[in-house]
């Protein structure tokens, strides 16, 4: 009998590696994690996910990265549909300067957003004759979110949206509709599934973010405080398990709503 040729040489070498990278990267430090939070009992579970300093900041992480998210994705889509559908000057440059965000340290980025908004910055210093206070607040949060989060939505829409052409919109144009029908009823709907990936690649990006944003928001408990800061503070105390148990708490959340996110593209996967 001869041998089954596999689709990928080496599937076992390759499936072994796999799980033994991810293993090593990704499930034992969870599961280190969830065994340095299962110290405590549920009670102390609970008064420590519960309190009011924990709520606040969780109300603070989640809303802002949402909301940002929904920002990023918003906008992703304007500069997605400019890059890929018009020529002008300096247009590379602009497309290279989409992916800064990747490249800078978020630290820098940090300080640079905090000098540009604050209430001394270039922009802060017209804003809060406006009366309108950009940084130190949550606010500034929204802003370093949104900053971080907005190329994800760009870079998962721009290849969609470049191999769909002008041929379906010259299509249905010879049908009679016009550019706005066009978009919202042809063009839109196939972008739908790329958008919800950006939507959570940024969401994603936003929940564990630290470096641009503990320079902006001011740090203040209870108001400015971020689930990330709140537990390096704990790691700084020495309270080791509070930290996890907030850590563990972030990631079965933020596991939660990725899963409910995952399942609402594939439903719209299905109704296609």
């Amino acid at each position: 009998m001869s041998r089954k040729h596999r689709v990928i040489p080496g599937f076992g070498l390759t499936a072994g590696f796999t799980i033994f990278y991810l293993s090593l990267i990704i499930l034992i430090p969870l599961i280190a994690l969830f065994i340095k939070a299962a110290g405590l009992g549920l009670d102390d579970w609970w008064d420590i996910l519960t309190s009011p300093r924990v709520m606040a900041a969780a109300k603070l992480t989640f809303g802002a990265s949402a909301a940002a998210a929904v920002v990023s994705t918003i906008l992703g889509l304007l500069v997605t549909w400019v890059l890929v559908r018009y020529s002008f000057p300096g247009k590379r440059l602009l497309d290279g300067m989409v992916d800064l965000p990747f490249a800078l340290p978020t630290a820098v980025a940090g300080i640079t957003l905090t000098q540009i908004y604050a209430p001394n910055g270039w922009v802060g210093q017209y804003l809060d004759k406006m009366g309108i206070q950009a940084a130190y607040n949550a606010t500034g949060v929204f802003i370093a979110l949104t900053f971080i989060g907005f190329p994800f939505v760009v870079r998962t829409v721009q290849p969609i949206l470049e191999d769909m052409g002008k041929e379906i919109e010259e299509a249905a144009a010879t049908l009679g509709a016009n550019r706005w029908t066009t978009f919202r009823q042809v063009i839109f709907p196939m972008l739908v599934p790329a958008l919800i990936t950006g939507f959570t690649l940024a969401f994603a990006r936003a929940i564990g973010e630290y470096g641009s944003v503990i320079f902006i928001s001011g740090n203040l408990p209870m108001k400015t405080e971020i689930l990330p800061l709140l537990i390096v503070s704990q790691l700084e105390q020495y309270n080791y398990e509070a930290a996890a148990v907030i850590a563990s708490g972030m990631l079965l959340v933020s596991f939660v709503m990725l899963i409910l996110i995952n399942l609402l593209q594939r439903r719209l996967d299905w109704q296609k």
